[in-house]
């Protein structure tokens, strides 16, 4: 196939055209790029009637046999503005050669020029452009129809993702590479193609745009290389993206990819039914383990998923935000395939429950800081543990952040009293330190008193010398309150239920 190229037509002989320039004089590129059509025009300015990458062909008659320098240089100029590729000018219709002026200001301006002989119609320049502008389309289609039979026929096989896109990636002699809806890389080709450098670039890249949850084709550039992105899936149900090394693409080359997009995305639609025949089974085994009898739960993941994780095991328990749940179930499934026996995972009565080994809070940790989870850790427990264990998780996670696993064992070293920490505990506080409250709110000081007493363990001397009071004035203080309250504080029982209601009120 001949590129329509100003240098593919000096190379054809029946058209006897011949290089003015010296090479030296232009751009690297002067020859070599594309020429959309050849058009001749004899115009001092036939700018006006021009498309870029053009060849102009002209005998040269806006030019008198004395034309000054200045007015050549500018007729130079203006086509080297319009972005015209090359000049032929036909020689021996109005001048037996190509005049000086012309050849300095081409050779200034960068501009291609070369000779039409007589003998060659002009017609017969812009015929050979044409029919090479026609093959290389010809060819192009060709390649599209056997391009997209490759890859449906690649589509066919048992990894048919991975390989349509070893396929893609063939077909445009590109990287070329596959991310899931997490944002993770699962399929790549050629595999050394992309430095480890700009591929953690693009991967950051690729994860914002698909945390945007909308459908989207951009153009990346990371680290001086460009890439191409197009989204797999619909908007709020991404299930990936599929991102392609280098510049644009030409149409035959978009509708390529366009088919290879179409493919994958109907792929991983499809798989979605799957994932919610396989969700449900999965919470099955999630309430069956709960039972604290992990026989059933052993067997079926042991035929689907590979062996649970070897005991003892954390259980996790993970609020995750309903636009993100899809991804984070997906890059799940990725661990338990990639990782088999280190992981299973379901929903659970409370929110989405993983159970990894005692030694693996690293994959918790990933997973909420991927999917911004908040996320409860168990103590280290046996399956026969198991509901314990959850709801140990269940507690740690309502003091997590998210992003930042909280671990029950942090939990627990804060004590009993740190569970006050709830709306229902501080409404019942409010109650039922109203009486001093609105005693207070006269002057009063029964609370700051009551609660110094309680904390220097009910001793009426240590409270009055913390406060600096008489302690005649701590025991009235006391008395009034426990008349207000309604309790005898002389017994540890109302002493620790005052002390809790302190606690959550704070």
């Amino acid at each position: 196939m001949t590129d329509p190229t100003l240098r593919a037509l000096l190379s054809r002989r029946e058209l006897h055209l011949r290089l003015e320039s010296d090479l030296d004089d232009l751009p690297s590129d002067a020859l070599d790029a594309p020429l959309r059509w050849v058009h001749s025009s004899d115009l001092l300015d036939p700018t006006p009637f021009l498309a870029d990458d053009l060849l102009l062909l002209t005998t040269g008659t806006q030019f008198a046999p004395d034309a000054p320098r200045d007015t050549v240089t500018a007729y130079v100029s203006r086509l080297r503005t319009r972005g015209v590729r090359g000049l032929g000018f036909g020689t021996e219709v109005v001048r037996d050669g190509i005049p000086t002026h012309l050849i300095e200001a081409c050779a200034a301006h960068g501009i291609p020029l070369f000779e039409v002989p007589y003998r060659t119609p002009f017609i017969a320049v812009a015929r050979a452009n044409a029919e090479a502008i026609a093959a290389q389309s010809y060819a192009r289609r060709t390649w599209a129809l056997d391009a997209q039979r490759a890859i449906s026929l690649a589509a066919l096989r048992p990894d048919g993702l991975g390989a349509t896109v070893a396929e893609l990636a063939r077909q445009l002699d590109t990287w070329v590479g596959m991310f899931d809806a997490a944002g993770v890389l699962t399929q790549r080709h050629p595999v050394e193609a992309i430095s480890p450098d700009v591929l953690a670039s693009l991967t950051d890249e690729v994860g914002s745009v698909l945390r945007r949850g909308v459908r989207a084709g951009s153009t990346l550039d990371v680290a001086g290389t460009r890439f191409t992105l197009q989204t797999l899936g619909r908007g709020g149900h991404l299930r990936g993206a599929i991102v392609i090394a280098g510049g644009d693409l030409d149409l035959e080359g978009r509708g390529v990819v366009t088919s290879v997009i179409a493919m994958a995305g109907l792929a991983l639609e499809q798989n979605v039914g799957l994932g919610r025949a396989r969700g449900a089974l999965r919470a099955g085994l999630v309430h069956s383990l709960l039972s604290d009898d992990p026989s059933l739960a052993r067997r079926v993941s042991r035929e689907l998923w590979g062996a649970l994780p070897t005991p003892p095991v954390v259980v996790a328990v993970a609020d995750v935000a309903s636009a993100r749940l899809d991804a984070a179930v997906d890059w799940l499934e990725l661990a338990v395939t990639e990782h088999r026996g280190t992981l299973f995972h379901g929903r659970g009565p409370d929110g989405l429950v993983l159970v990894v080994g005692a030694d693996d809070t690293a994959t918790l940790r990933t997973f909420a800081d991927l999917f911004d989870a908040a996320v409860g850790i168990s103590l280290p427990a046996p399956y026969t543990a198991f509901a314990a264990a959850h709801a140990q998780a269940v507690t740690a996670r309502r003091y997590g952040e998210r992003g930042m696993p909280r671990t029950f064992g942090d939990v627990a070293a804060r004590g009993i009293l740190s569970q006050l920490d709830t709306d229902e505990a501080r409404a019942l506080a409010a109650a039922r330190l109203a009486p001093l409250r609105e005693h207070d709110a006269a002057g009063g000081q029964l609370l700051t008193t009551v609660r110094t007493w309680l904390e220097n363990d009910a001793r009426i001397d240590a409270a009055a010398s913390a406060l600096g009071i008489h302690r005649h004035t701590v025991r009235a203080r006391v008395a009034q309150a426990q008349s207000l309250l309604g309790v005898d504080l002389s017994s540890f029982p109302a002493r620790a239920e005052l002390w809790a209601a302190l606690v959550a009120a704070d």
